[in-house]
């Protein structure tokens, strides 16, 4: 029963992700557009964190790395584009683009690179000490970014014209929405039959007791590691669509705020919940703009809503909705 009412919930936070914006186009209420454009960004970062944190039990406090990765991918390749300079002349000459499909699996391959580094090396440790490492690569990055100034230091790297997609007007609000909207379905399936595999059930079960995974020969520092690369590969597309939305990227994509937000969604919307992530940064976004206009302190409101979920709603805005405390994977 339980689970029938959280699938009925899943599928009403899609129909109104689609529904609100709709209704705002017909409205004509642009603002409302880029607003549901956001959650759904911001949601795809949320779902690339809960591979890791969801089905892999890895609490990362680093996944801003990712998702400024993401971002400076985007604008490095549409600032060459741009300005009509390569971005590399020897020993194989490299072109800027423009061209969404190349940018997207460009920040995902670079995303992806740097979490298979970064786990392989934070994933020798655990706990709180896991949290750090991976905390300090963040940071690492942040401060190279604002010592970076052929891309804009610490004023960031401006982006003039929006990116191209093949067959639709990406200047369009609805459309460049239905886009981000189309991966975050994408992503939201993709991760429902990663949950349901042979790895995703191993993955499981390295998180609730590794010493027996070893003893049927399988290795859980690799599980972990193969999650951790998919985790930053999903959170680095999140980046490159949200420097495509605001035509900016900065060094503040790699602060440990951004790290933080990311992981306030998965819990706000409920830890392995597959519209966990979704539910919480619709929550996120909708308290940041109708809060923030009546309090400059609307983060406190959040504070204790969050300290409320961490109390009392374990499951977060999902599991309190469907009943149950604990997922089923």
């Amino acid at each position: 029963m339980a689970a029938t009412r959280e699938r009925l919930i899943n599928a009403a936070i899609l129909f109104a992700l689609l529904a609100v914006p709709l209704w705002a186009w017909i409205a004509d209420e642009p603002f409302v557009i880029t607003l549901a454009t956001r959650i759904a960004i911001l949601a795809l970062a949320g779902v690339g964190l809960n591979i890791a944190l969801g089905l892999g039990g890895l609490v990362s406090f680093g996944h801003a790395a990712f998702f400024g990765i993401g971002g400076y991918a985007m604008g490095i390749l549409a600032s060459h584009a741009q300005d009509y300079t390569p971005l590399m002349e020897w020993p194989l000459a490299i072109e800027g683009t423009r061209s969404m499909p190349v940018i997207w699996l460009v920040a995902m391959a670079a995303a992806a690179l740097a979490a298979l580094v970064i786990g392989a090396l934070s994933l020798r440790t655990s706990g709180v000490y896991f949290i750090m490492v991976t905390l300090a690569f963040a940071q690492m990055l942040y401060y190279f970014t604002i010592g970076w100034p052929a891309y804009g230091g610490e004023d960031g790297l401006s982006i003039y014209v929006r990116n191209v997609f093949p067959g639709m007007n990406t200047l369009d609000p609805v459309q460049f929405l239905a886009i981000c909207y189309a991966l975050l379905a994408v992503a939201l399936f993709f991760t429902a039959r990663l949950a349901r595999s042979p790895f995703g059930l191993a993955l499981a079960a390295a998180r609730q007791n590794a010493e027996r995974v070893e003893t049927v020969g399988l290795r859980p520092f690799r599980l972990r590691l193969v999650a951790f690369v998919i985790s930053g590969a999903i959170t680095g597309l999140a980046g490159a669509l949200y420097a495509d939305l605001n035509r900016f990227v900065s060094p503040a994509m790699f602060n440990w705020h951004t790290s933080g937000e990311i992981m306030v969604f998965v819990i706000l919307g409920g830890v392995a919940r597959l519209f966990g992530p979704v539910a919480g940064a619709a929550l996120f976004i909708l308290l940041e703009n109708y809060l923030g206009g009546l309090s400059d302190y609307w983060q406190a409101y959040l504070g204790f809503l969050l300290l409320g979920v961490v109390l009392f709603a374990r499951g977060g805005l999902i599991g309190t909705l469907a009943g149950r405390e604990v997922a089923d994977g």
